[in-house]
């Protein structure tokens, strides 16, 4: 085991912690820089670091000639409410795997853990002719179904490993008490499980957000598009390569995300560790 307490241990840590931060930081940085430059020092030969006459063009032409609002509108739509029913249907659903014992439970569980196991093209397969045979394709609500079947089987397991820890004999004072099951897990179970709600809502948001195949291929019209194919097909084409106002737009669109999680980090990591180390 290394030993950081030498002077040549500390010299190689810090080395290597460098050049992973300087590997994960440099190309946000080189999106940032790309965003700021005026398109007559994106297509050089040598590319500086920083641009030398920082310019807002790109992110006026982002905003202003391109249907990023109108991909942030439904992005944020379809992530939203792919989080809050997800949340929502997983924590009733563990809740039930967790606290009652009845026919069937444990090959129900084999089969959400098996669920996550198949690539998320083979899950659209079976999901686009469903959309297509209710008339959702090409909907917000059918992407958001096709996001909550994707995020729901590991959002259900992370809550299952939560409610778990929950010690027997809280849940039986509060039925001793007369509380309905349903007043049980809205007062008791999930205020007790608040980082873990929080790790599936944060997960489901960021999947939703960051999609690109679901999106791309479950809608056809520009104004149904969300930010992934949105961005794609707005500034690259066979005659156009728009890259200023592509890391400009991307910027714009990944600040959800960040502030998302940088807010709720704490618990999203709370969350997924806590089953793991106490299992």
């Amino acid at each position: 085991m290394l030993k950081l307490n030498k002077p040549g241990a500390q010299l190689i840590f810090v080395v290597v912690a460098v050049f992973i931060a300087a590997f994960l930081i440099f190309p946000l940085w080189w999106l940032v820089s790309t965003a700021l430059k005026p398109e007559a020092e994106i297509f050089v030969k040598y590319p500086s670091f920083w641009p030398s006459a920082p310019t807002f063009r790109n992110f006026e032409r982002a905003i202003g000639t391109s249907g990023l609002l109108t991909y942030l509108r439904n992005s944020m739509i379809t992530a939203v409410g792919s989080a809050l029913i997800t949340t929502s249907v997983a924590g009733l659903a563990a809740y039930g795997f967790a606290k009652f014992r009845f026919k069937a439970r444990q090959p129900l569980m084999l089969m959400l853990i098996a669920a996550q196991m198949f690539p998320f093209a083979v899950l659209l397969i079976t999901i686009y002719p469903l959309l297509r045979h209710t008339g959702l394709l090409n909907s917000l609500t059918g992407l958001t179904i096709s996001y909550i079947v994707f995020s729901l089987p590991s959002s259900i397991y992370i809550l299952y490993t939560f409610f778990s820890q929950i010690p027997e004999e809280l849940l039986e004072a509060a039925r001793i008490d007369g509380a309905s099951e349903l007043k049980i897990l809205r007062q008791v179970v999930l205020p007790l499980s608040l980082p873990g709600l929080v790790a599936v809502a944060v997960y489901s948001f960021m999947w939703a957000w960051n999609d690109l195949f679901y999106s791309l291929t479950i809608m056809s019209s520009k104004d149904m598009r969300t930010v992934g194919p949105g961005l794609m097909l707005e500034f690259f084409g066979e005659m156009q390569q728009d890259w200023g106002a592509a890391m400009a737009a991307s910027f714009l669109a990944s600040a959800p995300v960040v502030l998302t999680f940088a807010f709720l980090q704490r618990y999203f990591i709370q969350g997924l560790t806590a089953g793991a180390v106490k299992g």
